[in-house]
């Protein structure tokens, strides 16, 4: 990932990507790119976020992708290998070559809940299985090539519920200062974690480690670590991103693993990582966040 910027300049880069954006009815419009995919007119639309109100968002109906659209590193809009296909009810991607599956539609405001397993496919990879759920994705696809700007809630054997702050390029070339705070500690192996209570830390190109991460954990294919709470291999595993304002909370099998604050930006569209690794869905909702 990018390197961090000053903290003057991050803010100066931060307030002219924010003149570039609309408001509209008191609420932010970012750039979001193509709406309806390779059908739809590919320079970048202004849309409003939408946020579950009442009722829950089946992202994933089980039965085709219909709401999403892919995007893949070499051939954009077409999916000739068929990367991504829904089969008896799950949603699969094979991993074979980076990319990633996104929301047509941007989010804001949501408690998304999605349950994951691991396929077969490796293509040979010897490191541990990898993909990611991109949050608040904002820009032209591919504008972080392969990925977009967004802020990733990593999904990888050991390290399940890490953030990434991906930053990109605005249609116009600017970049897109994506941010976010957390509340750290270091640990043993100098990588920084989250601990509730600790230090204010703004993200600088590391990492942002889940609390228990193995300091020992080595990122083999199929190894645990000690304080793993993410499923056996073979089993379901569910995670939760609850994005509040600009606020990230993240727990995996009902344990609370990560948070952040100051995210930005705070919506946008929902992408599904395709990186080397076949990942299986069979649930992606957003549900209305839960009132104090």
């Amino acid at each position: 990932m990018s390197r961090f910027a000053s903290a003057d300049s991050m803010s100066l880069s931060r307030r002219r990507f924010l003149k570039a954006c609309c408001l509209q009815a008191g609420t932010l419009r970012l750039a979001l790119g193509p709406v309806d995919g390779p059908a739809s007119n590919l320079h970048a639309a202004e849309r409003a976020a939408v946020s579950p109100r009442g009722e829950v968002i089946h992202l994933f109906n089980g039965k085709d992708l219909s709401g999403f659209y892919g995007w893949l590193e070499d051939t954009k809009y077409e999916d000739p290998r068929k990367v991504f296909t829904v089969k008896d009810g799950l949603l699969r991607i094979s991993g074979e070559v980076a990319g990633y599956l996104a929301t047509q539609n941007a989010y804001r405001d949501y408690h998304l809940i999605a349950e994951y397993k691991w396929g077969e496919r490796t293509d040979g990879g010897k490191t541990v299985r990898n993909s990611g759920i991109l949050l608040h994705a904002v820009g032209p696809d591919g504008n972080r090539s392969p990925w977009t700007a967004s802020i990733e809630c990593q999904i990888a054997q050991g390290c399940v519920g890490d953030f990434i702050v991906i930053r990109g390029k605005d249609a116009d070339g600017s970049t897109i200062p994506v941010t976010i705070t957390s509340e750290t500690t270091l640990g043993p192996d100098g990588r920084t974690r989250w601990k509730k209570g600790g230090k204010p830390t703004v993200y600088s190109g590391r990492q942002f480690w889940w609390s228990l991460h193995d300091p020992d954990f080595k990122e083999l294919l199929d190894t645990r670590g000690q304080n793993d709470v993410e499923s056996a291999r073979g089993e379901w595993t569910r995670v939760e991103c609850i994005c509040d304002g600009n606020r990230i909370t993240v727990a995996v099998n009902g344990t609370t693993v990560n948070e952040c604050f100051d995210a930005f930006p705070s919506a946008g569209k929902i992408l599904l990582e395709s990186e080397g690794f076949e990942i299986l869905f069979r649930k992606l909702e957003l549900h209305p966040l839960k009132k104090p």
